[in-house]
């Protein structure tokens, strides 16, 4: 689904809330008492665009003199955490998150510094300013230049006659372009837009930036070397000014505005056009309206202009506004199609050459698909979300689960039941292991099924509750079974659960707002497999058993290790001690621009459409598609109406995730396909919740409840298949983990965990372990041994030592499953880590150290912290983190040992950060020891400034 939230503070769970709108929190410097005269005072709005004076400058240069008083007041621009701080004087305001509510600094400027936002992130994306300390007048100067002269007589171009002489138009945009004084018909009230003159030019402002058109200016000779002109307006592609050579119709600069309604100068440098002819052109082709419903109008779908003269040498103005500091969004995307009947749909989607795309199922058949599987006769079990998004009454629930079969291999899902009606909130089904799997917060329902039958045989099971519900499109989705036997789901970022079984005690939950999560469908063991990212929406595993989950807002991909720590789009890690998160392997995003996600949206499709992803596939469907998209990511992109492929790549002890050309084109903004498989042909099915909003909404009203659209995806080679594996003999289920299509391996693989333990199936299957050529085989082999209770410690412990990496690597993973090792097996992966010369077997190991007891943990820590050739790797340093940082309450001069000799990145100042956190007399002293060691060498400088700040009497 998509995390699409334009109009909500996504920095409300970082901690930083700060109070009511509109309230005034001020947090001053002891240099100067509230008695004192204010020399100097600056007033500034913040944004995550950067920090902007009343002249509409981007993070100026804020300058003093020196031994002033000086006051910063900060408005908040937006609905999000902002604050400001000093570098040097180490002066902080208080945090503020409303728009409209302020906060100020107070220093006596005594030295040059930076001035920034501390929130993390915002630095970065460009929040920061210099702060000057000068002798004599700070105002800024006025620049004088000259008007161009066509014919000696000066051209019109600063519209200083109030008309629009020396001007052709074109469109509606500059009907009364020219503005006196009063602004206050074009433009939202208190807006400044400081004309440099009685008269500016506007294509139409806030109030009229529907109007779109164009304005040219007469040729003009190039006389002087620069030349400069006041832009305010939008920051898109189609809001600009152009200078233009007039022989051949060249650009040679063009600006757009920032924004913002302030009008700023930019310089051109025209010395490579001296004496030639050129002229200005005001481009508007942005009408501002949405083509989107829920999102509003653009007002700044407009450009203003004004005063262009020459320079004999470069100007300098104070308030220049630079085109590195501008990020401009592209046009908006070209809308095909909207609203389109489901055949007329299918018409209107462009793939690959040799693909064909089909309607299989449609309104009224389905409604709202908003989850699915196959079952193992090859049939798809749809979840309708007639529900969402708001919770039912307990029992007054509205979802239900549509069986649909196609009979006779022609592409139509030709038949169709009802399993069960009067679910509430499902969000996610799978099949297997005796029944029909269900996420329908706050539960995890189990319904035991006759699948010959099509019918429950018993009670709906609530196997865990306290699933939140919080953010119904961030709620448990997304079931697949994993290699290892086990049920894994993904959940978002911004509903909190406290999972237990019926009946658990708080202290017995286990917490979870962001990542992705097991449960073992015997024993009924809940794990939170990995941590963070923001609203996963898919996950699926590739041919090496390795999982992958596709997000929204933030970058979109990541590769799921056991107990590994992501970045977040919002909210922290629950264990404190984590400091830093592993982040996305991406290689690109799939949206323009860096004003965040949401501004890309619709103006994207070059790169992939926007932020918002849904479904996560890796196609393994077989030999009939081409080898190029084996082991490739699908993930269908909502904003975009694509279907977007990543390659993924090994690199270290991980992946990097690269883009290929998009897939598929559905080519209509009413497109929303959640998930996508691949069938026992090679086919692949998609499910399209087919609406005009994307956006999520807790208005039930804003949805359309009456469309639903299933699409089959077919290359030339596949083939119809008719199967049943429910009626496949052991034997037979063997052999399928042999066969070129993963849904044959995952589906028989679930039918033997099913039947259970079985000598002459653990037979057949080391005969593929122990002789098979291919590792993948391998692979799958060793995990159906496992689900089916062929394994024990001795052969993982063999299999330690087995020359392919993945064996070793899952080997590892399979052994510790349960966090009890006997000392034969500790000892024996103890032995393995000294020589282990693959990053991914590292992996492992680290990952395996966070199900071990602490104590059992040093030997391997020491040793894999020890790897020099890791401190660059995008996984390891971290996840030794995680695996070492309990260990402080354990032994903190151990742990510190290991700090001191390992090179991994930050480990050593975590550790500190970690004792630290003890706040003990005796960590103090540990610490105090550890700074003595380290002495004064400048690699050493910023940790021992970290102890005096941590040991302080009064940290």
């Amino acid at each position: 689904m998509d995390a699409l939230k334009i109009l909500i503070p996504i920095f409300l769970l970082l901690g930083f809330y700060s109070g009511k709108s509109n309230r005034t929190y001020v947090a001053k410097s002891t240099n100067i008492p509230d008695t004192v005269k204010i020399d100097q005072h600056f007033f500034l709005e913040a944004t995550m665009l950067g920090y902007f004076d009343k002249n509409g400058t981007r993070n100026p240069t804020l300058k003093a003199n020196k031994g002033s008083r000086v006051r910063i007041t900060m408005t908040n621009g937006e609905t999000m955490t902002h604050d400001i701080s000093l570098e040097k004087l180490g002066v902080k305001s208080a945090s503020i998150i409303e728009k409209g509510a302020t906060t100020s600094i107070d220093f006596i400027a005594e030295t040059d510094d930076i001035y920034f936002c501390t929130v993390p992130g915002h630095r970065a994306a460009g929040m920061v300013g210099k702060i000057q300390v000068v002798k004599g007048s700070t105002n800024q100067k006025e620049v004088v230049g000259k008007l161009p002269v066509l014919k000696g007589i000066k051209l019109n171009l600063d519209v200083e006659l109030g008309n629009l002489m020396d001007w052709e138009t074109t469109g509606d945009a500059f009907q009364g372009a020219q503005l006196a004084a009063d602004i206050s018909t074009l433009f939202d009230k208190d807006m400044n837009v400081g004309a440099r003159g009685q008269y500016f030019i506007s294509s139409g402002g806030t109030k009229q930036y529907k109007r779109t058109g164009t304005l040219t200016s007469k040729s003009f000779p190039v006389k002087f070397p620069y030349a400069s002109f006041w832009v305010s307006g939008g920051a898109l592609l189609d809001t600009r000014v152009e200078i233009v050579l007039t022989d051949n119709q060249e650009v040679i600069f063009q600006s757009t505005g920032q924004g913002r309604s302030n009008l700023q100068p930019v310089v051109v440098d025209l010395q490579a056009y001296k004496n030639r002819d050129i002229f200005i052109r005001i481009i508007d082709k942005e009408n501002g309206i949405s083509q989107i419903p829920y999102i509003p109008d653009d007002k700044w779908a407009h450009i203003n202009f004004d005063h262009f003269q020459f320079h004999s040498k470069r100007p300098i103005f104070e308030n220049e506004l630079f085109q590195k500091d501008i990020i401009v969004l592209p046009p908006l995307d070209p809308v095909l199609n909207a609203g389109l009947s489901g055949e007329m749909a299918a018409k209107a989607m462009t793939l690959p050459d040799g693909f064909k795309i089909q309607l299989a199922a449609s309104e009224p058949d389905i409604v709202r698909p908003i989850s699915f599987t196959f079952d193992a006769r090859g049939r798809l079990w749809v979840v309708e979300g007639h529900t969402y998004p708001i919770p039912a009454p307990e029992g007054k629930g509205k979802d239900r689960i549509l069986i649909f079969e196609d009979s006779d291999g022609n592409g139509s899902l030709d038949k169709r039941k009802v399993f069960m009606e009067n679910l509430n909130l499902v969000s996610g089904i799978e099949v297997g292991m005796g029944g029909v799997w269900l996420c329908a917060a706050p539960y995890l329902l189990f319904i035991p099924t006759d699948f010959e039958k099509d019918v429950p045989t018993g009670e709906i099971q609530k196997i865990l509750d306290g699933w939140g519900t919080q953010d119904t499109h961030e709620v448990l989705n997304n079931l697949r079974w994993g290699p290892d036997g086990w049920l894994y789901g993904v959940h978002g970022v911004f509903t909190h659960s406290k999972v237990g079984k019926p009946g658990s005690l708080e202290n017995e939950r286990t917490k979870i707002n962001a990542g992705v999560w097991r449960l073992h469908p015997s024993t009924h063991q809940f794990e939170v497999f990995a941590e963070g990212t923001s609203n996963p929406w898919g996950i699926d595993f590739n041919d090496y058993g390795h999982a992958f989950i596709t997000v929204c807002v933030i970058p979109h991909m990541y590769h799921v290790i056991q107990g590994a720590r992501y970045e977040r789009q919002a909210g922290k890690s629950f264990n404190p001690f984590t400091y830093d998160e592993i982040k996305t392997i991406a290689d690109h995003k799939h949206y323009i621009g860096d004003r965040g996600p949401h501004a890309g949206n619709f103006r994207s499709a070059a790169v992939g459409g926007g932020h918002a992803h849904a479904g996560a596939m890796i196609y393994l469907g077989g030999s009939s598609w081409p080898a190029e998209y084996r082991n490739v990511i699908f993930m269908n992109n909502i904003n975009g109406a694509l279907l977007n492929n990543d390659l993924l790549t090994r690199k270290g002890s991980g992946y990097v995730a690269s883009h290929k050309n998009d897939f598929l084109a559905m080519n209509d903004t009413w497109s929303q396909w959640l998930n996508l498989k691949y069938d026992p042909s090679g086919s692949v099915f998609a499910i399209d919740w087919y609406d005009k909003n994307q956006c999520h909404s807790t208005n039930p009203d804003v949805h359309d409840k009456t469309m639903g659209r299933i699409f089959k995806i077919s290359y030339k080679k596949d083939s119809f298949i008719q199967v049943n594996l429910y009626k496949s003999t052991d034997t037979e289920l063997v052999n399928y983990q042999l066969h070129e299509n993963e849904w044959f391996v995952r589906t028989s693989r679930t039918i033997l965990q099913e039947r259970g333990a079985n000598e002459a199936v653990h037979l057949a299957l080391n005969q593929i372990l122990n002789n098979h050529p291919d590792i993948t085989r391998k692979l799958r082999a060793l995990w159906t041994l496992h689900v089916t209770k062929g394994t024990n410690e001795a052969m993982l412990q063999k299999l330690l030592l087995h020359e392919n990496e993945h064996i070793r690597s899952w080997s590892i993973q399979l052994l510790l499953e349960k966090k009890d090792v006997s000392v034969e097996s500790l000892s024996a992966l103890e032995n393995m880590t000294v020589k282990e010369s693959s990053p991914l077997v590292r992996l492992y190991l680290t990952a395996g150290l966070m199900r071990l007891p602490l104590g059992q943990r040093w030997k391997i820590l020491e040793i894999l912290s020890g790897k020099e050739e890791d401190i660059k790797d995008h996984n390891l340093p971290l996840m030794l983190w995680y695996a070492a940082e309990p260990l402080a309450e354990l032994n903190m001069e151990k742990l510190i040992g290991i700090a001191e000799s390992t090179k991994m990145p930050q480990f050593l100042k975590f550790t500190i950060q970690r004792i630290g956190a003890i706040n003990s007399e005796y960590s103090k002293k540990v610490l105090k020891a550890l700074a003595l060691r380290l002495g004064h060498q400048h690699d050493n400088h910023e940790n021992v400034r970290l102890i005096e700040k941590l040991t302080a009497a009064n940290p």
